[in-house]
């Protein structure tokens, strides 16, 4: 199985819920499989569990939700980027890992 270093920033219009729902979804679905993940919020209440500049250095993918812009976000120039909607990172994020997966996964 291919290993990934997963990092992440969720955000959404109303700051509240979906950011959180979000963030664990994705956390779960990366070290369901074993991946390493740290996400970062970005609510109603301001930046939660930032990312470092050592983290965003070790990762391999980083996942940001396209609902409202990501604040500093150019901390990710050079980096693979995957974005989602919100929603998408709530109920689907077992097709998400399975996506990058995919992605990460050597070609014959």
């Amino acid at each position: 199985m291919t290993m990934a270093n997963i990092i992440a920033v969720t955000a959404c219009p109303s700051g509240v819920a979906h950011t959180y729902m979000a963030a664990e979804a994705i956390e779960h679905a990366a070290t369901a499989r074993g991946w390493p993940c740290k996400v970062e919020t970005q609510g109603s209440i301001g930046q939660e569990n930032p990312l470092t500049p050592e983290d965003i250095a070790a990762a391999d993918i980083v996942i940001l939700t396209k609902d409202i812009g990501i604040k500093f976000e150019e901390r990710f120039k050079g980096k693979t980027v995957v974005r989602v909607a919100i929603s998408d990172a709530v109920k689907r994020a077992d097709a998400i890992m399975n996506n990058i997966a995919a992605h990460l996964a050597p070609t014959a």
